[in-house]
């Protein structure tokens, strides 16, 4: 049976029997939407960024932490694609977690968020310090040494990316359907770059994809097996979040019960297998798996002996591409989560951070806050780059206890048999888990829960690898409850001004 798509006037019919009046302009179809996710994951510059990391703890067998990951997130996304077929609207995460768990819940889950894509976007930005004074010394505009754990390469690195989020501020500012055709470009030369990379490591190939059943740097590490490989774990988990991204969009997207959820579940499905296959090529291909390059150079030291100087620096001007897409994508996900929560007036200075632009209809100062909150974050590089990859860590930690506030939830729904009553108001046709919702949403929550314990464990090869400062070891925690404390004391006077 062929299941009729909607109109804009049915949208905009739909959006206000959830409680809104239109304000956004809805120009995204579905490639837009796709792109809006697959932007934010983007393999092609977080891989490049963290393959050396997966690999120093786990040689080759670090690539089976890529699909456990995937299959984990996978569920989540499941669970996410029902929530944005019911509730097609902006700040997803936070209203998804307040529609289905109360206001208080919704409102946690939307500062956790915002806080972590702040840091995001600053961390994505970051990126550019990796790539571009590689593809010109002119780019490095501070000192001359382009090292990111350097002070010329820290300071250097912030300047690249302060402008980078100034970019990506005017374009969303500017409007949704320049950021979409922006994005989308980007996207696609960021697949193209993918594809390309898989096939020239396959032509290179020096050994078979059986090498990820090596283990012997496992069996030969300090943390022994298990610990070496689920601290490798830990890139796979940084790299496949904001698939949710489609759903922030919703009020900006055709058909958004429709679309959003098979983007948010194919965005992360084709980032899992072109990630997999990056991966697993690039084991191929290593000139060697043992002569310590892998671990401290990763992926680019492989694309540089295979491809050359020439093709090597095409390659690096699609990562730059991918960063830049990467960065516009968080910052668009953020800014519309902020515009969600301040419409409901859960935000200080919510009149100005609700307000949309009555030509562009895009919520133009959300965008500002973001670019200008980033700029900020970034400034902590100055000169401590080990610090900044703390923050960065612990900013992944804040997702996935977003992620949980909207899981944990729904599972209690579907535990109390509110779920089903919930989706005889829905219209037909739409996506379902039908009966297999209950076992993948209590898989979810135990991989979300297993994975927030992984990723803050007070682990020094990744909160103090230097061992000068043991405080950063318990970053995760404190950076929690500095964050939830601080929600705490916004909320509260937020409540105090309402009263």
């Amino acid at each position: 049976m062929t299941i009729p798509t909607s109109t804009p006037t049915d949208d905009a019919a739909d959006l206000t029997s959830l409680g809104y009046q239109p304000s956004l302009h809805r120009k995204l179809g579905r490639y837009a939407s796709f792109a809006a996710g697959f932007s934010f994951v983007s393999i092609l510059t977080t891989i490049f960024q963290l393959f050396a990391f997966g690999y120093s703890f786990a040689g080759p067998a670090f690539f089976w932490t890529w699909p456990i990951v995937l299959v984990g997130q996978l569920l989540v996304a499941l669970n996410f694609a029902e929530l944005a077929a019911r509730y097609p609207l902006s700040g997803a995460v936070y209203q998804w977690a307040r529609r289905i768990g109360g206001e208080t819940v919704g409102w946690f889950a939307g500062w956790f968020m915002a806080v972590a894509q702040v840091v995001t976007a600053a961390a994505a930005a970051i990126a550019l310090q990796v790539v571009l004074p590689q593809l010109w010394s002119g780019f490095q505009l501070v000192g001359g040494d382009p090292a990111l754990n350097t002070v010329t390469g820290a300071a250097n690195a912030v300047v690249l990316g302060a402008v980078l989020l100034v970019a990506t501020t005017i374009i969303n500012a500017i409007g949704v359907r320049l950021m979409a055709h922006v994005n989308s470009i980007g996207v696609t030369c960021e697949i193209v770059g993918v594809i390309a990379v898989v096939l020239a490591l396959l032509t290179a190939a020096q050994r078979g994809p059986d090498v990820v059943l090596d283990t012997t740097v496992l069996q030969g590490s300090d943390l022994g097996f298990v610990g070496a490989f689920l601290v490798s774990g830990l890139m796979a988990a940084y790299v496949m979040v904001g698939f949710n991204s489609a759903g922030e969009l919703s009020e900006e997207t055709k058909d958004p019960r429709r679309t959003a959820p098979r983007t948010i579940i194919s965005a992360l499905v084709i980032s899992g297998i072109g990630g997999a296959a990056m991966i697993v090529t690039a084991l191929m291909a290593a000139p060697s798996l043992d002569d310590g390059r892998l671990a401290t150079e990763g992926l680019p030291y492989v694309l540089t002996a295979v491809l050359g100087t020439f093709w090597g620096k095409v390659l690096l001007v699609d990562v730059a591409i991918a960063i830049f897409v990467c960065t516009l994508a968080i910052q668009t996900a953020g800014s519309r989560l902020v515009f969600s929560m301040a419409r409901d007036g859960k935000l200080p200075a919510s009149a100005l951070l609700s307000s949309v632009h009555p030509r562009r209809g895009t919520p133009m100062w959300p965008s500002i806050a973001i670019g200008a909150l980033a700029v900020g974050v970034l400034a902590i590089n100055v000169g401590n780059a080990a610090l900044f990859t703390t923050l960065t860590s612990v900013c992944i930690v804040m997702v996935y206890i977003a992620y949980l506030l909207v899981t944990v939830p729904q599972l209690i729904n579907r535990l109390r048999g509110d779920w089903d009553r919930v989706g005889q108001t829905m219209p037909s046709g739409l996506f379902s888990l039908g009966r297999w919702g209950l076992p993948v949403n209590v898989l979810a929550v135990l991989y979300g829960a297993l994975m927030v314990v992984n990723l803050a464990w007070p682990r020094p090869e990744v909160y103090d690898p230097s061992g000068e400062n043991g405080i950063l070891l318990y970053s995760a925690p404190l950076m929690v409850a500095v964050v939830l404390l601080g929600g705490l004391w916004t909320r509260r006077r937020i409540a105090a001004k309402a009263s």
